[in-house]
């Protein structure tokens, strides 16, 4: 059974998650920046201070950094090689629920179940294709939580002691990947926890072994960066932890409880079955599993919820949790026959999967998403269907086919994204666009662009980190206040003046997007002799060299 099961992952694995990835242009802002960042680290060779545009980028540390750039070094400078990393840290928590429900509980479809639950989260399994650090994050942070487990349940002193060690090492490569919350997560755990089982003795005897692990597995880059880059800690600490979380110009501000109906729009489509597993979890709270994956999901959850700047992908590292309460709570209903969420659910499937069906038809009719895109436009119906089939035989059949929604997930993720209107491809993938005209920004001696994403989509097709940026500066507003990225940005009055510079050099290319009128008016800057070609709302421009 357990061979077949394997069999069966590897196959989800390789069909939905995997061959995907090389399907459709990267998202902006996140995916060109990372594809970009970490290209730029492979070709620097530079593996201690983050850069992105060739100008000093302090945002994040650098183990997120480390593995898409890998990724790129591995499969190639491609879709592929960008978004790897996403999906194998993914498989990687899928991985450590299937494990920590194996020791929580002895019957072995448990364990299959939570991990096809996690691996189905809406959240999670549209992460996992997503070039992002957030997937690694919840990794790190998935595993600093496995490895607290064992460090308070294993039985051998040797299995604890390793455990307490593993979960310091877990900790410092979430630190290297986001910063400071990596430690602070499985302390609003631990200290609960152990307080509720009268072990904090324990917690303060053992717990500084797990401090030192991290201290010895990321002081070597601390130090090192610190000593490359002497404002890089002044910089992430103030800026990403303090002002993002506290501040009140935080970033993504958002009320309080932001992420309650998130929740459940992040757990489909297994929405309704939330209740179902927080009850469960609650009428066990008083054994030691239920009451630490209680622990699990609500500290990171209210803590969450109490930061002023709050992003949907924030929550992630509290879905493995859920899972592993969901897993127990659907298994004990499957068991005694009590049917009645499940079929709500799957009549709720049922419901999105016509009612997305109906939109389509609807809008295709009044405004015409799609057009000359039939192959598109059907995919997204066979989606739609699929999810609404799916939904109706979970509605219908819960006992057997109380997993269907899962397949319904799974290809929602691997071909909505390559099945998108063109106006949106264009918008959101400028990549795709650029890699139409690579032939003749090969012959640009100089690069330009108006927008961040659209720069870092064309730096890392190019394969060339300098590109000036036309008044537009965003979040490298640090990185350019250095003496030695003057000149990067160019202002709309210093426009006409570099511009006669640059061509004297040679051709100049420009990529721009152009969706206000302040974008028209920089459109109409450029000179008219230069060829030009416009697909919604990117144009690109190849000025000729001026003559001698």
């Amino acid at each position: 059974m357990s061979r077949r099961y394997g069999l069966l992952a590897a196959a989800v694995l390789l069909l939905f998650f995997l061959v995907p990835l090389g399907l459709h242009g990267l998202w902006i802002p996140d995916e060109a920046r990372y594809a970009q960042a970490a290209q730029e680290m492979l070709r620097r060779g530079d593996w201690v201070a983050p850069h992105f545009l060739g100008l000093r980028y302090f945002e994040k540390p650098i183990a997120g950094y480390w593995l898409v750039a890998l990724g790129q070094a591995l499969f190639g400078e491609n879709l592929f090689g960008v978004r790897v990393a996403s999906v194998l840290v993914s498989a990687c928590s899928t991985l450590l629920v299937w494990l920590l429900a194996r020791r929580l509980w002895p019957q072995p479809g448990r364990a299959w179940t939570a991990a096809l639950l996690y691996a189905s989260f809406a959240l999670i399994a549209g992460q996992a294709g997503y070039a992002n650090l957030d997937p690694q994050f919840t990794l790190w942070v998935n595993l600093s939580l496995f490895a607290l487990w064992f460090a308070f349940e294993a039985e051998a002193p040797r299995t604890r002691l390793g455990a307490w060690a593993l979960l310091g090492v877990a900790c410092a490569m979430g630190f290297m990947t986001k910063g400071f919350l990596a430690g602070l997560l499985p302390v609003l755990v631990a200290l609960p926890y152990a307080l509720w089982r009268r072990r904090l003795g324990e917690l303060f005897l053992l717990g500084p072994l797990a401090v030192l692990a991290a201290l010895l597995a990321s002081l070597p880059w601390a130090l090192a960066v610190h000593l490359r880059e002497a404002d890089f800690w002044h910089f992430f600490f103030w800026h990403e932890h303090i002002q993002r979380f506290a501040g009140s110009d935080a970033q993504h501000a958002r009320p309080f409880w932001f992420f309650v109906p998130l929740l459940f729009a992040c757990a489909a489509p297994w929405t309704l079955l939330v209740p179902a597993a927080f009850q469960r979890g609650w009428q066990a709270r008083r054994e030691p599993h239920a009451a630490f994956l209680l622990l699990w999901f609500l500290m990171p959850f209210l803590f969450f919820s109490l930061a002023k700047g709050k992003l949907p992908t924030y929550i992630m590292p509290c879905f493995a949790p859920l899972a592993l309460l969901m897993a127990d709570a659907l298994a004990s209903a499957l068991e005694r026959g009590r049917l009645g969420a499940l079929r709500l659910n799957g009549a709720l499937n049922l419901l999105l999967g016509l009612l997305g069906l109906a939109a389509l038809v609807f809008l295709q009719a009044k405004k015409a998403l799609y057009h000359q895109q039939l192959p598109s436009l059907l995919l997204v119906g066979l989606v739609c269907a699929l999810w609404a089939l799916c939904g109706a035989l979970q509605w219908l059949r819960p006992q057997q086919l109380w997993a269907a929604p899962a397949l319904a997930a799974w290809l929602l993720v691997a071909a909505a994204p390559a099945a998108l209107p063109e106006r949106m491809v264009n918008s959101k993938m400028p990549d795709q666009f650029i890699a139409q005209h690579l032939d003749e920004l090969g012959t640009a001696t100089t690069l330009l662009s108006n927008d961040l994403g659209a720069a870092s989509a064309l730096a890392w097709r190019t394969g060339r980190s300098e590109v000036f940026l036309l008044n537009t500066e965003g979040e490298l507003k640090y990185g350019l206040g250095y003496p030695d990225a003057s000149g990067r940005r160019i202002g709309l009055e210093q426009f006409p003046a570099w511009l006669a510079a640059a061509r004297r050099q040679g051709p100049v290319g420009v990529i721009l997007r152009v969706n206000s009128p302040g974008d028209e008016a920089e459109l109409a800057l450029m000179p008219r002799d230069a060829t030009s070609y416009r697909e919604n709302h990117l144009v690109f421009l190849l000025i000729p060299q001026a003559a001698p």
